[in-house]
C-alpha cells in the first residue's frame, strides 16, 4: 500500500550544549532583536506597533542585562561566540536579525 505523501519541514539541527545562563543570554538577545525589528521605521506599518515594541524592548534589554550579569556572577567570563552563533541560527536568529536592517531599495 502506498504511503501518504505528507510533507514535513526539514529537521532542525540540535541546539549545541549551553549552560543555563548561556541559553538565557541567547533567548534574551533574540528577544531584543525581535523588538528592534518591530520598531524599525524602515519596516514598520504604524506608530502604535512601534510604540508597543519600544515598551517591550525596555523589559527585554533588562532581561539581557540580567542574563549577562548572571553569567559574570557565576564565573562564566568567556563567551563562546561560535557555539552561541550556532544556537542562534537554530533558533532562526538570521531571519530575526534581518528585520533590524534596512530593506533593499524599492524598485521604481
Amino acid at each position: 500500500m502506498p504511503q501518504p505523501s505528507h510533507r514535513f519541514p526539514p529537521e532542525l539541527p540540535p541546539l549545541p550544549a549551553l549552560t543555563r545562563a548561556e541559553g538565557e543570554l541567547v533567548d534574551r538577545y533574540l528577544e531584543v532583536l525581535d523588538q528592534l525589528g518591530r520598531i524599525n521605521p524602515a519596516r514598520a506599518q504604524d506608530t502604535y506597533g512601534g510604540l508597543r515594541a519600544a515598551q517591550r524592548l525596555v523589559v527585554a534589554a533588562a532581561g539581557l542585562r540580567d542574563a549577562l550579569a548572571t553569567m559574570h556572577e557565576r564565573g562564566e567570563r568567556q563567551v563562546f561566540a561560535g557555539t552561541l552563533a550556532r544556537a542562534m541560527r537554530v533558533l532562526d536568529g538570521e531571519r530575526r536579525a534581518s528585520r533590524v536592517t534596512l530593506p533593499p531599495p524599492a524598485a521604481n
